[in-house]
């Protein structure tokens, strides 16, 4: 299968991870329309109302540096083919493939549900994370303004805050962020691939060009935001010849830290990323498997928390010393960008507070 225009993935075959049978066509005439007269037919995004309990998730993951996040959406339409949130639209009876991009889910709830959970007498405060899963400021974010919501609590309430973005649409939000930051209560990573717009468009086909990625490090910059470059992921073959280039390019933009982590390949996201080299990558594909896997402990993907962040073997001490050097080079200094805990308020009840 080919892949349609402006989509990342290749697929749309159910994981059968959960005893799900592969999606057959629903009967809609567009289903037909290739087989009628070989037109590729157009696959338009939806979105479905999900009536959430609650909003904060919690994880005691040892490698993540955070233990609650928040997510507005599930699925996402920048259709990042080496998202590895991908596999969890199985759990929906729904493809990680394309359906993962274009069957969306959203919470308009989830300032209310917010509000709730940081009222609750046991409430423990810690730095809440948005965008772990899927990113927060994609393109149906300027319609339902769910992320957008979730800060003016947060704000409100003085509490900490991670954001991590690939999209320069978080600059909607800079009246909300600068006020947050002048506390030290939110930190930004902005995530940035490749600079090449042309890798770019297949890799993460409707995320924001490169270049209006570094803007927004800029602007955030400039606004006294305090940003993390994420150079994530890093893809041996495809992407890892541009480290350097990347380091130095988000340090003139004004990040003050950057990172990275090697491409991981969960589940059903190996599969689709395999198709996805097949078709875009042929001359290098075996190449770049092999490379993956050697990463990877001879596996698509190794889930173990000790390594799954930063890979083993001699690629992966590679790109690490590549990355230390160009960081170095750059003047990054490992300055560790934190939020303050001690200034949260909870949410005003039907009383105002009297202070």
């Amino acid at each position: 299968m080919a892949s349609e225009k402006g989509r990342g993935a290749t697929r749309n075959e159910a994981s059968g991870r959960f005893n799900i049978p592969h999606r057959e066509a629903d009967g809609d005439w567009l289903d037909a329309l290739p087989a009628i007269d070989g037109l590729a037919s157009h696959r338009h995004t939806s979105v479905t109302i999900e009536r959430a309990r609650r909003i904060i998730t919690r994880n005691n993951s040892p490698d993540i540096a955070f233990s609650q996040s928040i997510n507005a959406y599930r699925g996402c339409e920048h259709g990042c083919i080496y998202c590895f949130a991908r596999p969890s639209h199985a759990y929906h009876d729904l493809s990680p493939g394309l359906d993962f991009e274009t069957r969306l889910f959203a919470k308009p709830d989830a300032a209310k549900l917010l509000k709730e959970e940081l009222s609750r007498s046991n409430y423990r405060v810690a730095p809440i994370a948005m965008g772990t899963n899927t990113d927060p400021y994609q393109p149906i974010e300027r319609e339902w303004r769910i992320t957008r919501q979730c800060l003016e609590v947060l704000a409100e309430c003085r509490h900490p805050l991670f954001i991590t973005t690939k999209s320069n649409r978080i600059l909607r939000d800079i009246d909300l962020l600068s006020d947050m930051a002048r506390e030290r209560l939110v930190s930004v990573a902005i995530s940035l691939t490749s600079l090449d717009p042309l890798v770019a468009r297949t890799l993460e086909p409707r995320a924001p060009h490169p270049l209006r990625r570094l803007d927004a490090i800029r602007q955030l910059a400039e606004a006294g935001i305090p940003v993390l470059a994420s150079i994530s992921p890093v893809i041996p073959g495809i992407t890892d010849h541009e480290i350097e280039a990347l380091v130095a390019r988000v340090a003139d933009a004004g990040a003050r830290e950057v990172s990275y982590i090697p491409i991981r390949l969960p589940h059903e996201v190996a599969p689709l990323f395999r198709a996805w080299l097949d078709e875009h990558y042929p001359d290098r594909a075996g190449k770049v498997m092999t490379i993956i896997r050697d990463m990877r402990g001879g596996r698509d993907n190794d889930p173990d928390f000790r390594t799954r962040m930063r890979g083993q073997g001699v690629w992966a001490d590679l790109i690490r010393t590549r990355f230390i050097k160009a960081r170095m080079r750059a003047g990054f200094t490992g300055e560790r960008l934190t939020v303050r805990n001690d200034l949260f308020r909870p949410p005003e009840g039907p009383q105002m507070r009297l202070f």
